[in-house]
């Protein structure tokens, strides 16, 4: 058994690994690949066990970013018949390692309902759950009629700018832990806008008066996407824009050959979790969130 820090060779294992564990967590080749070749960045590490060549576990720590406090993320997993060797303890501990140097002061991790009890020992305790979803394309409902004089248009026709601007107030907005503030311009740009992993072109914004007043942002490659945010601008709420935006981007999802879209809520999103169970989204299933103060 050796635990150690992934690299390029282990991306067939690691994909392998998570289509049979939890494939709707949207781990592609492509996007795992790009993460175990980008340049070092604080807090972001990933790790692996390997036993006699195969993956049987893996770990990913970031940053939040925009958070203030600074906060980190995990993700932890183990083959079930690999648990209870302590490999889950070394992953999570090398995670933390990676936070505590980048100055983070919690970590944030979902877990099974049954990994709650082990992850207590380092001091994680649950704030709330969420609720895994999933979609054939081809199955959601056809998209509502847009208002008089709202455009709706692939984020490929949006200039940047306008959308930094609605997911500045969509991450200050959204539901969740972490106290988002702002996101250099600059770094969101890289990160988000010229990400290889952000499908422009299947993502899509509600345009009025020259401003993007809700958008819905996916990753991965056209066969599968995660969903990784949909938002309105608070003053627009209530009108249907989210239904609106995310049942064009699945139609289009669809005619280009997406044959699988996925998504999380928390539990307290309650619109959003009714915008996805009327677009016909399938929970999959549902895990901890569980918050840790780093030491």
């Amino acid at each position: 058994m050796e635990i150690r820090a992934a690299g390029p060779g282990d991306v067939a294992g690691a994909v392998a690994f998570h289509d049979e564990l939890v494939p709707y967590l949207v781990v592609t080749r492509g996007v795992l690949s790009r993460r175990l070749g980008a340049p070092v960045a604080p807090g972001r590490s990933t790790f692996a066990a390997v036993d006699d060549g195969r993956v049987v576990g893996w770990a990913t720590s970031n940053l939040i970013a925009g958070s203030d406090p600074l906060d980190g993320e995990v993700r932890v997993l183990v083959r079930p018949e690999y648990r209870g060797r302590g490999i889950g303890t070394q992953l999570l501990t090398a995670t933390h390692a990676e936070l505590r140097s980048a100055g983070a002061t919690s970590a944030r991790v979902f877990a099974e309902p049954g990994s709650v009890e082990w992850a207590a020992q380092f001091g994680y305790r649950q704030t709330r759950q969420v609720h895994y979803a999933g979609i054939d394309p081809g199955k959601a409902q056809p998209a509502p009629e847009a208002p008089s004089k709202v455009r709706l248009v692939p984020l490929t026709e949006v200039e940047p700018h306008q959308l930094y601007a609605a997911d500045q107030v969509a991450q200050r907005t959204k539901p969740g832990d972490a106290r988002i503030t702002s996101r250099p311009y600059d770094e969101w740009l890289a990160a988000v806008w010229r990400s290889p992993d952000t499908v422009l072109d299947l993502s899509f914004a509600a345009v009025y008066d020259e401003q993007v007043i809700a958008f819905t942002l996916g990753i991965g490659d056209h066969t599968t996407i995660w969903s990784k945010m949909t938002s309105t601008m608070p003053e627009y709420r209530g009108r249907g824009l989210a239904k609106l935006v995310k049942a064009t981007a699945l139609r289009h999802a669809a005619d280009a050959g997406v044959r699988g879209m996925y998504t999380a809520n928390y539990d307290g999103n309650t619109p959003m979790l009714a915008v996805n169970d009327w677009l016909g989204y399938e929970r999959i299933a549902t895990h901890a969130v569980l918050i840790s103060p780093m030491p």
